[in-house]
């Protein structure tokens, strides 16, 4: 008698199982038309791949068709400009010094920018206001900084 529970609970657990299973497979037909009908995206739609142009595909793209890259033609950065070399000289007229704390700024005659000057930069005697210069420019630790000033006779 025991074996003929058993075999009827184990009979109960199937129908169950097979339900649950027969359920879940409604609801997803269930979602896969609301998703149609709703233009709802899934997971799987959102996977795309590079193609050989640089392109998004859904399809695995042929492996052959890859182009070969060497790491010679690779340039960082900026590319490199040739046959432009400027005049590393510039002009331009003294628009403010102090004798007192020894700097002062000079206004470049092409850019019309304000840029720094300090006594240790000034090459021939000192600077007064509205006296044009001669000077090169360099990089310093807050902005642009003019070097190697000198009178401008």
């Amino acid at each position: 008698m025991a074996k003929s529970q058993e075999s009827f609970a184990k009979k109960e657990k199937e129908k169950k199982r097979k339900k649950k299973a027969q359920e879940k497979r409604e609801r997803r037909e269930a979602r896969k038309l609301a998703k149609e009908e709703t233009g709802k995206v899934e997971f799987e739609d959102l996977i795309r791949y590079v193609d050989e142009n640089g392109n998004l595909v859904k399809e695995k793209p042929d492996p052959t068709k890859r182009k070969k890259i060497k790491i010679e033609d690779i340039v960082l950065g900026a590319a490199p400009q040739s046959g432009l070399e400027a005049d590393p000289n510039r002009r331009g007229k003294v628009k403010f010094f102090n004798d007192e704390k020894g700097y002062g700024f000079i206004i470049d005659s092409e850019t019309k920018d304000s840029i720094f000057v300090h006594i240790n930069a000034v090459e021939s005697g000192e600077l007064k206001e509205n006296q044009k210069v001669t000077f090169q420019i360099e990089h310093g630790l807050k902005g642009l900084t003019a070097v190697r000033v000198e009178h401008v006779t």
